[in-house]
């Protein structure tokens, strides 16, 4: 068993701030956002529907 006083010497955990979850957020956005765009892109080249360049 641990002291009361090497107890309170833990130090330690998890420390979920903002920056974080923004982070995760914006993550998990372009992922979505790729996905979109490659769907688009394959039902416009399915339905021949592709602008001409």
């Amino acid at each position: 068993m641990l002291e009361k006083k090497e107890l309170l010497q833990i130090v330690g955990g998890i420390n979920i701030t903002g920056s974080l979850i923004n982070a995760i957020h914006r993550g998990i956005s372009v992922i979505i956002d790729v996905g979109r765009s490659l769907g688009s892109a394959i039902r416009r080249a399915i339905g021949g529907t592709m602008c001409p360049i």
